[in-house]
């Protein structure tokens, strides 16, 4: 389905309607979007939409679908009153908005896609805009090297002029909000966070703290109505916004059945470029991502690879994968046991084998390198280096 088509048709059609319009139309039973969308190419507009007699309705609409729009939806008040008590409390530096389809805010990536929302809720420094969209999407289990990655590039992309787009939930999408927000500005939009829920709501509950540091650098938005909570079907169409609002999107980390995977699926529908991070062949969280090189993302090491793919140029960020401003070894054993950790989880012993260490001498250095977070341990006795 092409977007909606006609906009000169439609903007001055919509001009009078207000967001409580566009809500009902969204809550009106048996209306799904392609009916929503005939009604308001041929009639101008849900306020439109509403005004119409029942004989007019039928000539776009089934019979059912007719009598659906001429009852407003029996929570349709409710809501609209929960979403007006949450417009009076914004917190203090963040802006709280209702943008409609028509609304001067309302990304025009969303407007380009298949199927987008009538209406967004959206919270924080919404005067700016998010430009040069790159998504970061991943395992909420992943591994240390997994959350590193994710982070790394989400700090390396956002210096170099890109909006970090992710989902807010654990594991990776955190990772990639926390890279974004390391050296944001307040001149720009750093990173957007879409949700599953109302904005009224944080899920998972501990990422409070985030999603308030998010609204301070960035957007959190829904195209669900504050009081909505997280259910399961919420978050596979939530994917779609956020291919939606990006040029780009950077697989981390993820198993082969993943919503990580059906984001990349989408923005490969929407002509988006996708990227993938190469994992060890024994890991679970690698398959998804050789899974998507197979089919032709493009294999990635660095925050430049993804750049250089990207409409807007090739400006040089930092590599990722290169050490990190003090992170310097003191001694030639710290550098023997990095070097002998390599690109995968090792253990005790293979550190040893490769190292050419003494057990205490490879342990100080194992420790030193874990209190300057190059190292991590991990269960079973094994470690590995964080890039």
């Amino acid at each position: 389905m092409d977007s909606v088509s006609n906009p000169a048709r439609v903007d001055e059609g919509i001009a009078g309607s207000h967001w409580r319009d566009w809500l009902r139309l969204c809550m009106t039973p048996l209306l799904g979007f392609h009916a929503q969308k005939v009604l308001i190419e041929a009639l101008g507009g849900p306020r439109q939409v509403f005004e119409q007699p029942i004989a007019m309705l039928r000539r776009f609409v089934s019979e059912a679908q007719a009598q659906s729009l001429l009852r407003a939806p029996a929570e349709w008040s409710a809501v609209c009153d929960r979403t007006e008590a949450w417009l009076q409390q914004t917190p203090q530096g963040v802006l709280q908005e209702v943008w409609t389809w028509d609304h001067p805010r309302y990304p025009q990536m969303l407007r380009d896609t298949e199927e987008p929302p009538w209406l967004l809720f959206a919270q924080g420094q919404l005067q700016h805009a998010c430009r040069q969209g790159v998504a970061i999407v991943g395992s909420r289990n992943p591994t240390p090297q997994g959350k590193e990655n994710a982070r790394r590039f989400a700090d390396q992309l956002q210096q170099s002029g890109c909006c970090i787009v992710s989902g807010l939930a654990m594991g990776i999408d955190a990772a990639a909000h926390q890279g974004a927000l390391e050296s944001a500005h307040s001149h720009r939009c750093a990173t957007v966070a879409v949700v599953g829920t109302g904005l009224d709501l944080v899920y998972p509950r501990q990422h409070h703290a985030l999603a308030k540091q998010v609204a301070q650098h960035g957007w959190v938005i829904s195209e669900l109505a504050p009081g909505t909570p997280p259910l399961p079907h919420h978050f596979p169409r939530r994917n779609r916004l956020i291919a939606g609002l990006s040029h780009g999107v950077l697989v981390v980390e993820a198993a082969l059945k993943s919503g990580s995977l059906i984001t990349a699926e989408l923005a490969v529908s929407q002509g988006k470029e996708v990227f993938a991070i190469p994992g060890s062949i024994h890991s679970v969280l690698s398959r998804g991502c050789h899974a998507l090189l197979r089919q032709g993302a493009k294999l990635v090491e660095t925050a430049q690879d993804v750049v250089e793919e990207l409409p807007w140029g090739t400006a040089e960020p930092p590599r990722v994968g290169s050490p990190a401003k003090g992170d310097v070894f003191t001694d030639s054993n710290q550098q023997a046991v990095y070097k002998a950790l390599g690109h995968e989880p090792q253990h005790l012993d293979s550190v040893l084998l490769l190292s050419g260490l003494s057990l205490e001498d490879a342990l100080i250095a194992l420790q030193q390198l874990q209190d300057i977070n190059r190292v991590v341990a991990m269960p079973g006795g094994l470690y590995q280096c964080l890039h």
